[in-house]
C-alpha cells in the first residue's frame, strides 16, 4: 500500500499526516498530477474555503485526475473540505463548481438555536454498520467537528452516517465502493478517529 495525501497549499496536514504515521504509514505529498500513479490509496485533508480550494486543485491541474482516481473506485478517504469539494457546488462559494462526484450541494447552518461554526465533539449515527470503513464500531461514536456548512440533498445511497445538530441531521459521512469521505475530522477525534483511518488504511 502506497499512501498520497493531496496537498493544495491550504489544508491542515500536519496532524493527519501524523495520525498516519501512528498507524504505520508514511504519506508522501501530491502536487502534480503525474504523481498520482505512485499511489494506491489517496487522503485529501480539508481546511480552507470551498472557492479557494477548487481554485488551487485547477491551478495544481489535480481537477480532472481527482475526477478519474475517484470514477476508477480506487481508495479516497476526503475529510472536511475534502469531503464538501465531492459535492456540485457551495453555497459558501457562488459561481464555483465542485468536482461533482456526488450530487447535492452544501449550505449553511442557518439555525438561531446553536453556534456557528458547529465546533466541537458530536455522536453520528452509523447507516451501514456492516461496511468495512466502519468494523469495530459501535452505532453513535463520537468524532470532532469544526465547519459551518454541510450537504444537502445527498442520494440515501451515499449516506454512510449522519449527524443531528440542532434542528439540522445532515449527512456526515458519504461511502461508495472504495470511496468515503466525513465533514468530521478523524486526525482530531483521538481513538475513534484513528480507528476510523486504520480501516481506510489496514484494510
Amino acid at each position: 500500500m502506497k499512501l498520497g495525501m493531496i496537498d493544495y497549499g491550504r489544508g491542515n496536514l500536519r496532524s493527519v499526516i501524523n495520525a498516519c504515521r501512528s498507524l504505520g504509514h508514511d504519506p508522501v505529498l501530491v502536487t502534480k498530477p503525474e504523481e498520482l500513479v505512485n499511489f494506491t490509496h489517496l487522503i485529501f485533508p480539508g481546511q480552507g474555503a470551498f472557492g479557494d480550494c477548487m481554485e488551487s486543485l485547477n491551478r495544481l491541474g489535480l481537477t480532472e485526475p481527482l475526477r478519474e482516481w475517484i470514477a476508477a473506485d480506487k481508495p479516497y478517504f476526503g475529510i472536511c473540505v475534502g469531503y464538501q469539494l465531492l459535492f456540485e457546488a457551495s453555497e459558501e462559494s457562488h459561481g464555483t463548481a465542485g468536482l461533482g462526484i456526488v450530487p447535492g450541494t452544501v449550505k449553511r447552518f442557518t439555525s438561531t438555536e446553536v453556534k456557528i461554526p458547529h465546533m466541537g465533539w458530536n455522536s453520528v449515527d452509523l447507516k451501514n454498520t456492516q461496511s468495512p470503513q466502519w468494523k469495530g464500531f459501535e452505532n453513535d461514536p463520537y468524532f470532532y467537528f469544526v465547519h459551518s456548512f454541510y450537504p444537502v440533498e445527498v442520494p440515501v445511497e451515499f449516506v454512510s452516517a449522519t449527524c443531528q445538530y440542532g434542528q439540522e441531521n445532515f449527512c456526515a459521512a458519504i461511502e461508495k465502493g472504495n470511496l468515503f469521505a466525513t465533514q468530521f475530522h478523524p486526525e482530531k477525534s483521538q481513538h475513534a478517529g484513528l480507528n476510523l483511518l486504520g480501516n481506510f488504511l489496514n484494510p
